[in-house]
């Protein structure tokens, strides 16, 4: 699975509302802090985790599942295990006409499920994160010291 950083820049900067599928309550936890990231940088996040329905988390209602949610989201970001991927992505696609994106977190692939949101012409990403994408691609990492392989002129 290799993306063009300019497939993946066009995605992080087109998408407004993300569905956060899996997010924790727990601050120490990978989709906390992810989903709280994307909060940082503009994106609307809705949580969902069926343990925490009704909750507030990121000043949003926490939703049981993705058919639950009452508002139009541009991408779904998975942190669920690939197994569950196929009827996450199923109810998505019922449930979003008009869904732009389908994000499978680090360790998370399923290529039968990928392939059926790709011939509904929704971008998918697998194995891979929005946050540490974002920061790659927009400059953030390099403040860490990280090498990203993106050649900027800002200081």
């Amino acid at each position: 699975m290799i993306y063009s950083d300019d497939d993946l820049r066009k995605v992080l900067k087109r998408t407004r509302t993300v569905a956060v599928v899996g997010v924790s309550a727990n601050p120490v936890r990978p989709s906390y802090f992810v989903a709280r990231y994307l909060g940082l940088r503009g994106m609307r996040v809705i949580p969902i985790n069926p343990g925490l329905a009704g909750q507030k988390l990121f000043g949003e209602t926490v939703y049981s599942d993705v058919t639950q949610v009452p508002v139009d989201v541009d991408m779904v970001d998975i942190f669920r295990r690939s197994e569950a991927v196929p009827e996450i992505v199923d109810a998505s696609l019922e449930r979003w006409p008009a869904l732009q994106t389908i994000w499978m977190q680090i360790g998370v692939t399923h290529p039968q499920a990928a392939a059926k949101a790709q011939a509904r012409g929704v971008d998918v990403f697998q194995d891979r994160c929005p946050k540490i994408e974002y920061q790659r691609l927009f400059g953030e990492l390099r403040m860490g010291g990280f090498a990203t392989g993106i050649i900027s002129s800002k200081l």
